[in-house]
């Protein structure tokens, strides 16, 4: 009875190691249900973080382009001289924006919807200034045009002035030609020491003492009321000036070049005829020959004579 009891017991000894078996299965059952969570919420979280930032790239790739068109609307309405404040406070904003959209992590998660959202009233604000700047070159090509209206009429006034002008230079030259002195009758006289005249315009030197040029100085109307300075020159048959400095005689500008003048006499014009008479005293002999005597104001010649010395 005995080997038969030992026998019995053997099998209920080990009973309690095969109830553990259920244990370890279930232990293992549960790490392996954390292992495939922990996997899949790795997985979801991998395939939101792509989703994130695939959304940030399109939103950020969404704002540069509306800054770039900001960008296009800034510089026209700078053209057309409008206002452009606003856009370049917007635009300074939206730099911003992108900025931290890349920089800050915390800032995309809370932000990103309200830029999307924003994006609409930037293409809005697009839009909104397109229009204004149909309005702004509509009003620059009607400015260009009364420019140019402008431009002709200024162009036909200059031209109107100019001929105005030119006119004018031509009125006041033939005013000046209408108002020169003009003289006549003039006659070169010797006058002898014994103060006889001769005027016959051929004299010998010992009949001349003095010389006496005498001509009038005719009416003009339109020549202004002033004292006039007249010059006389007494050419020699060679072709040079009676010069004598001590007898008043010196030189005056005329025609580019300095002309000598033998004597000269201020007179006062009043418009009306007048006789005017040089006396001039040689203190030698005349050359023989045909002499000339000529007459200047300051600036023109206004008669001429001749006599010969025989």
């Amino acid at each position: 009875m005995s080997e038969n009891q030992n026998t019995d017991q053997k099998p209920n000894h080990m009973a309690p190691k095969n109830n553990r078996t259920p244990v370890f299965i279930f232990i293992i059952s549960l790490l392996l249900i954390a292992v495939f969570f922990f996997y899949y919420q790795n997985r979801q979280l991998e395939t939101e973080k792509k989703i994130q930032q695939k959304e940030i790239s399109q939103t950020y790739l969404t704002l540069d382009s509306i800054s770039q068109e900001l960008d296009i609307r800034i510089k026209e309405i700078i053209a057309f001289g409008g206002e452009v404040d606003t856009l370049e406070t917007l635009k300074n904003q939206l730099e911003a924006d992108k900025k931290q959209l890349l920089l800050n992590a915390e800032y995309q998660r809370e932000t990103i919807a309200k830029l999307n959202n924003r994006v609409d009233g930037y293409k809005e604000l697009l839009l909104i200034k397109d229009e204004e700047i149909k309005q702004l070159k509509v009003l620059n090509k009607q400015l260009a045009k009364e420019n140019i209206s402008l431009k002709v009429e200024k162009n036909q006034l200059n031209e109107s002035i100019q001929q105005l002008q030119e006119n004018t230079q031509e009125l006041e030259q033939k005013v000046a030609q209408a108002s020169r002195l003009e003289i006549q009758g003039m006659k070169v006289i010797a006058v002898s020491e014994r103060g006889k005249e001769r005027d016959n315009q051929k004299y010998k030197n010992r009949h001349i003492h003095q010389l006496k040029i005498q001509f009038t100085v005719l009416e003009n109307e339109i020549a202004p009321i002033e004292g006039r300075r007249l010059l006389l020159r007494v050419v020699a048959p060679d072709g040079n000036v009676l010069f004598d400095v001590s007898r008043g005689s010196g030189s005056f500008p005329f025609e580019n070049r300095a002309l000598f003048y033998t004597a000269k006499q201020e007179i006062l014009y009043d418009r009306n005829s007048q006789l005017v008479t040089f006396l001039y005293i040689k203190g030698s002999e005349y050359a023989i020959g045909q002499h000339r005597a000529e007459i200047y104001t300051d600036d023109y010649l206004i008669g001429r004579g001749t006599f010969t010395i025989k």
